[in-house]
C-alpha cells in the first residue's frame, strides 16, 4: 500500500520554483516516507527551498502517515546531492548495485549507476533501526530492494 504526496513551491509570478514528489509505502517497521523526486529550478537554488520542501515531506511522513523513516535513492556519483541530503540529516543505509541500470564500470572499477539508499529516522523509530554506521559498505543487488 502507498499514498502519494506532492509539494510544489511557486513564485509570486506563478513560475514553478521547485517540487518534491513523495509517497508513504511499506509495511510494519518498514512503513516509511519515500522521496521519488526533488528538484529546484536553477535560478532558485541555494535559497533553502529544497530543505523546506524536504522538511515538509518529513513532517507529513512523521505526523500524518506515522512512518518510521524517510528514504530516497541517489546516484553514488552525485556528490552534490549526497552532501545536501547529509546536511538534511540523511545517512547512507546501503549501496544498491545497478539501481539505475548497468552502463559499465566507472571510476575505480565501480559502476557509477549504483545508488545509495539514504534514510532519515522519524520519531516512531526510537531504536534508530533505520540507520547504520557502515551503510556505504552494505552492498545489495537492485533485485533485493522493492
Amino acid at each position: 500500500m502507498f499514498k502519494f504526496n506532492n509539494i510544489v513551491q511557486e513564485a509570486p509570478s506563478g513560475r514553478m520554483m521547485g517540487y518534491v514528489i513523495g509517497k508513504a509505502e511499506g509495511a510494519n517497521q518498514e512503513w516509511h516516507g519515500h522521496v521519488t523526486a526533488l528538484t529546484v529550478a536553477p535560478e532558485y537554488r541555494r535559497l533553502g527551498l529544497a530543505g523546506k520542501m524536504m522538511a515538509l515531506l518529513e513532517t507529513v511522513s512523521d505526523e500524518v502517515y506515522k512512518g518510521y523513516f524517510v528514504d530516497l535513492y541517489v546516484r553514488c556519483a552525485n556528490n552534490i546531492a549526497i552532501n545536501m541530503y547529509e546536511g538534511f540529516g540523511y545517512s547512507v543505509y546501503r549501496r544498491v548495485r545497478e539501481y539505475y541500470g548497468s552502463l559499465g564500470a566507472g571510476k575505480g572499477g565501480r559502476d557509477e549507476e549504483d545508488a545509495f539508499d539514504m534514510r532519515k529516522p522519524l520519531s516512531k523509530d526510537n531504536t534508530r533501526r533505520s540507520i547504520r554506521p557502515n551503510g556505504r559498505d552494505m552492498i545489495v543487488s537492485a533485485h533485493d530492494v522493492s
